[in-house]
């Protein structure tokens, strides 16, 4: 049975996309030596953060996008074994556009 998460206010759930993995010269890179994608997937939005009068804003994201964010923003969360990523909207330095 698959977990459900819904995130809160303004935080989404993202799924890290790893990149295809090339090997030059048959040197093998640990996977404690790589670098942390930076992009992901949306996997779940919040409803939006209330303003100053109580109202909400709603969310500029919406599940399936891709996006880009910072190397070592959000919190990591393990669902259902799989890792994931819990960050701020405002984390999100950019949106993919195919």
């Amino acid at each position: 049975m698959a977990t459900k998460v819904r995130p809160l206010a303004d935080r989404i759930l993202v799924k890290r996309i790893e990149p295809e993995e090339t090997v030059r010269g048959g040197i093998i890179i640990p996977d404690t030596a790589k670098e942390k994608p930076q992009e992901a997937r949306v996997i779940a939005v919040g409803p939006g953060k209330l303003d100053d009068n109580g109202k909400r804003v709603p969310m500029e994201l919406k599940k399936g996008d891709r996006i880009l964010m910072g190397k070592y923003s959000g919190t990591e969360v393990k669902i259902d074994g799989e890792e994931h990523v819990i960050l701020r909207e405002e984390d999100v330095l950019a949106v993919i556009e195919d």
